[in-house]
């Protein structure tokens, strides 16, 4: 018999994984894996701002999260930088604040720990409710989205001349990334969200030969991964986000090894 800890934790990996994955796809093929960790390092400051209003809100995470991904949008018009710089800069200056605003305040007692690498075993009933409606919500938009996602992926000015919206396509994009980052951050934490992306797309690539191949196998990969790291670290009694990861990278040195073979 599954406690019911356990359960609403992979319940809640489990949603989130089958939407990261396909996400986390189109990340790797636009070589945008550095856009992850800063929409995550925004969604600390985001809790910082909860904090200050006495809010645990999921919708201001979003709201911070959103704000941040549109004003990269903004900056990336500035062609003197290039996107890894505007990255890095975005990346680091959110994660900055975001520690100092929670410094500043007296009445803060939660451990950072809980905000870097998550709480899934905590997860509750409402947070489920919560993560399944985004995830809901991510997989209908990035369905009537993903073509000319793909599109734009293979080949932008292309895309442009076939009558895709780009700069509709890729708020929509930053936006779908936003919002699951922001529900995701009490499931796997700031520092390891990127990650539950990113490695099981990279871990789909390497066994896949078309586009909606990788995207089913991504999301297999992260469900996999969400699983064999909860019991990971049920049994071994280890940290379960940094459990997850680690179980994803062992999926991805294993297409690795078998795509050579």
């Amino acid at each position: 018999m599954i406690d019911d800890f356990i359960l609403n934790a992979l319940i809640a990996g489990v949603l989130i994984a089958l939407i990261a994955g396909p996400l986390g796809c189109f990340m790797v093929w636009r070589k945008m894996a550095y856009f992850g960790d800063t929409i995550s390092h925004s969604a600390l400051m985001g809790v910082a701002l909860g904090i200050a209003f006495d809010s645990q809100n999921p919708l201001i995470m979003i709201g911070t999260c959103s704000a941040i991904a549109m004003f990269l949008l903004f900056l990336q018009r500035d062609n003197r930088f290039s996107s890894d710089t505007i990255l890095g800069i975005l990346a680091h200056s959110a994660l900055s604040i975001g520690i100092i605003l929670i410094s500043m305040m007296d009445n803060f007692r939660t451990d950072m720990m809980y905000y870097l690498v998550g709480d899934i075993l905590g997860i509750t009933e409402e947070n489920i409710y919560t993560i399944g409606g985004v995830a809901v919500l991510c997989g209908v938009c990035l369905y009537f989205i993903w073509r000319d996602l793909l599109s734009l992926t293979v080949h932008q000015d292309l895309a442009h001349t076939e009558g895709v919206k780009v700069q509709r396509v890729k708020i929509m994009y930053m936006l779908l990334i936003a919002f699951l980052v922001a529900v995701a951050l009490k499931v796997i934490g700031v520092l390891l969200i990127t990650a539950l992306m990113i490695i099981p797309a990279a871990a789909a690539r390497s066994i896949s030969k078309k586009p909606l191949q990788m995207i089913a196998f991504s999301a297999i990969a992260g469900v996999v991964a969400v699983f064999s790291g909860i019991m990971a670290s049920s049994q071994w009694d280890v940290p379960t986000g940094p459990a997850i990861v680690l179980s994803a990278t062992v999926l991805f040195l294993l297409g690795r090894f078998t795509s050579r073979a």
